[in-house]
């Protein structure tokens, strides 16, 4: 399984919805690396990944699986996290 990598703010509404998503489904896979980088206190890390506008954005293997959108409900997070699990599968 190929690791995780999300880049977040604290304080978002839809990374904190990519977190419920993640805990809702993260039983239907296998063990996972969940790499977690703030963009705000590590910026330098956030560096690496600067193909992304909208957080939480998802990638696996440096590809962009996942990038949430203004809007976005609870049920299309969760169905874009689940393609990032199966990405990583």
């Amino acid at each position: 399984m190929k690791k995780i990598t999300m880049i977040k703010i604290e304080g978002c509404p839809y990374c904190a919805a990519a977190y419920r998503a993640i805990d809702e489904i993260k039983k239907d896979y296998p063990p996972v690396e969940l790499e977690v980088i703030d963009e705000n206190t590590q910026p330098k890390l956030a560096e690496r990944f600067s193909n992304h506008y909208y957080v939480p954005s998802m990638y696996v293997g440096g590809k962009k699986i996942y990038e949430a959108q203004p809007g976005e409900t609870y049920e299309e997070c969760l169905a874009n996290v689940k393609k990032v699990f199966e990405a990583a599968s």
